[in-house]
Protein backbone atom coordinates (compact mmCIF):
# COMPACT_ATOMS: atom_id res chain seq x y z
CA UNK A 1 0.00 0.00 0.00
CA UNK A 2 1.05 3.19 -1.31
CA UNK A 3 0.97 6.71 0.55
CA UNK A 4 0.50 10.03 -0.45
CA UNK A 5 1.97 13.02 1.53
CA UNK A 6 -0.51 14.97 3.07
CA UNK A 7 1.16 18.08 1.56
CA UNK A 8 0.24 16.75 -2.25
CA UNK A 9 -3.49 15.55 -1.68
CA UNK A 10 -5.93 18.17 -2.92
CA UNK A 11 -8.85 16.56 -0.69
CA UNK A 12 -10.68 19.67 0.71
CA UNK A 13 -10.30 17.89 4.00
CA UNK A 14 -6.91 17.41 4.19
CA UNK A 15 -4.56 18.64 7.01
CA UNK A 16 -2.37 20.62 5.46
CA UNK A 17 -3.38 24.08 3.61
CA UNK A 18 -2.68 24.05 0.10
CA UNK A 19 -1.34 27.76 0.12
CA UNK A 20 0.28 28.77 4.07
CA UNK A 21 -1.48 30.92 6.26
CA UNK A 22 -1.68 34.27 6.22
CA UNK A 23 -0.90 35.15 10.01
CA UNK A 24 0.12 38.54 11.28
CA UNK A 25 -0.75 42.23 11.22
CA UNK A 26 1.58 42.88 8.61
CA UNK A 27 -0.48 40.72 6.02
CA UNK A 28 -3.72 42.72 5.74
CA UNK A 29 -3.73 46.74 4.47
CA UNK A 30 -5.43 47.86 8.32
CA UNK A 31 -2.60 46.36 10.34
CA UNK A 32 0.13 47.83 7.59
CA UNK A 33 -1.23 50.92 8.04
CA UNK A 34 -1.20 50.69 12.05
CA UNK A 35 1.93 49.80 12.02
CA UNK A 36 2.82 52.84 9.75
CA UNK A 37 0.52 54.79 12.50
CA UNK A 38 3.36 53.38 15.33
CA UNK A 39 6.03 54.23 13.57
CA UNK A 40 4.49 57.87 12.31
CA UNK A 41 4.04 58.32 15.97
CA UNK A 42 6.84 57.30 17.09
CA UNK A 43 8.60 59.61 14.74
CA UNK A 44 6.39 62.97 16.67
CA UNK A 45 7.29 61.55 19.81
CA UNK A 46 11.17 61.78 19.22
CA UNK A 47 11.03 65.03 17.18
CA UNK A 48 8.60 66.88 20.50
CA UNK A 49 11.24 65.55 22.55
CA UNK A 50 13.43 68.61 22.62
CA UNK A 51 10.96 71.37 22.20
CA UNK A 52 9.32 69.95 25.75
CA UNK A 53 12.82 69.64 26.94
CA UNK A 54 14.15 72.90 25.68
CA UNK A 55 17.40 71.58 23.78
CA UNK A 56 19.57 74.59 23.27
CA UNK A 57 19.50 73.86 19.32
CA UNK A 58 15.86 73.71 19.49
CA UNK A 59 15.44 76.49 20.96
CA UNK A 60 17.70 78.46 18.75
CA UNK A 61 15.28 77.18 15.44
CA UNK A 62 12.16 78.59 16.84
CA UNK A 63 14.05 81.81 17.86
CA UNK A 64 14.94 82.10 14.15
CA UNK A 65 11.50 81.33 13.59
CA UNK A 66 10.14 84.06 15.45
CA UNK A 67 7.91 81.47 17.53
CA UNK A 68 10.13 81.23 20.89
CA UNK A 69 9.80 79.09 23.57
CA UNK A 70 6.26 79.46 24.02
CA UNK A 71 5.72 78.12 19.92
CA UNK A 72 7.97 75.79 20.83
CA UNK A 73 5.98 73.97 23.79
CA UNK A 74 2.85 74.88 21.83
CA UNK A 75 4.15 72.18 18.96
CA UNK A 76 5.79 70.05 20.88
CA UNK A 77 2.38 69.48 22.75
CA UNK A 78 0.56 69.16 19.10
CA UNK A 79 3.05 66.64 18.33
CA UNK A 80 2.70 64.13 21.45
CA UNK A 81 -0.72 64.32 21.59
CA UNK A 82 -1.31 63.50 17.66
CA UNK A 83 0.97 60.83 18.48
CA UNK A 84 -0.77 59.26 20.93
CA UNK A 85 -4.27 59.99 18.85
CA UNK A 86 -2.65 58.08 15.74
CA UNK A 87 -2.73 55.41 18.20
CA UNK A 88 -6.14 55.47 18.83
CA UNK A 89 -8.51 53.95 15.95
CA UNK A 90 -11.15 55.98 16.38
CA UNK A 91 -9.03 59.21 16.39
CA UNK A 92 -6.19 58.10 13.92
CA UNK A 93 -7.85 59.30 10.81
CA UNK A 94 -8.13 62.84 12.23
CA UNK A 95 -4.74 62.98 13.80
CA UNK A 96 -3.44 62.02 10.59
CA UNK A 97 -5.25 65.18 8.82
CA UNK A 98 -4.23 67.16 11.56
CA UNK A 99 -0.39 66.54 11.06
CA UNK A 100 -0.85 67.50 7.24
CA UNK A 101 -1.65 70.84 8.32
CA UNK A 102 0.75 71.27 10.96
CA UNK A 103 3.44 69.71 8.86
CA UNK A 104 2.24 71.87 5.77
CA UNK A 105 3.36 75.05 8.19
CA UNK A 106 6.18 73.38 9.07
CA UNK A 107 7.42 73.30 5.62
CA UNK A 108 6.56 77.05 4.92
CA UNK A 109 8.49 78.25 7.76
CA UNK A 110 11.50 76.11 7.05
CA UNK A 111 11.55 77.24 3.65
CA UNK A 112 10.96 80.72 4.78
CA UNK A 113 13.48 81.07 7.70
CA UNK A 114 16.48 78.34 6.91
CA UNK A 115 15.81 77.04 3.54
CA UNK A 116 14.39 73.80 0.93
CA UNK A 117 16.99 71.40 1.82
CA UNK A 118 16.03 71.37 5.36
CA UNK A 119 12.07 70.60 4.36
CA UNK A 120 13.13 67.10 3.77
CA UNK A 121 12.46 65.71 7.42
CA UNK A 122 8.69 68.03 7.63
CA UNK A 123 8.08 66.68 3.94
CA UNK A 124 8.67 63.21 4.82
CA UNK A 125 6.30 63.00 7.70
CA UNK A 126 3.61 65.17 6.14
CA UNK A 127 3.18 62.48 3.13
CA UNK A 128 2.85 59.45 5.18
CA UNK A 129 0.54 61.40 7.41
CA UNK A 130 -1.57 62.69 4.11
CA UNK A 131 -1.65 58.93 3.14
CA UNK A 132 -2.19 57.48 6.43
CA UNK A 133 -5.35 60.57 6.56
CA UNK A 134 -6.43 59.36 3.37
CA UNK A 135 -6.70 55.86 4.01
CA UNK A 136 -8.58 56.17 7.65
CA UNK A 137 -11.15 58.67 6.38
CA UNK A 138 -13.92 56.56 6.63
CA UNK A 139 -13.09 56.80 10.26
CA UNK A 140 -12.63 60.48 10.43
CA UNK A 141 -16.03 60.61 8.25
CA UNK A 142 -17.66 58.04 10.77
CA UNK A 143 -16.56 60.50 13.90
CA UNK A 144 -17.40 63.56 12.32
CA UNK A 145 -21.26 62.03 11.87
CA UNK A 146 -21.18 61.51 15.39
CA UNK A 147 -19.76 64.92 16.37
CA UNK A 148 -22.77 66.31 14.34
CA UNK A 149 -25.31 64.42 15.75
CA UNK A 150 -24.32 65.21 19.12
CA UNK A 151 -24.46 68.85 17.95
CA UNK A 152 -27.81 68.82 16.75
Amino acid sequence: MTTTPSSQTSSPHSAVPATPARTGPWRSTNGRLSMLQAVLALGFLMAAAPKLTDDPTTVAQFAVLGLGDAGMHVIGGLEVAGALALLVPRLCGLAALAFVALMIGAVAATVASVGVVATIVPAAFGAVSAVIAWARRDRTARLSAQITRRVR
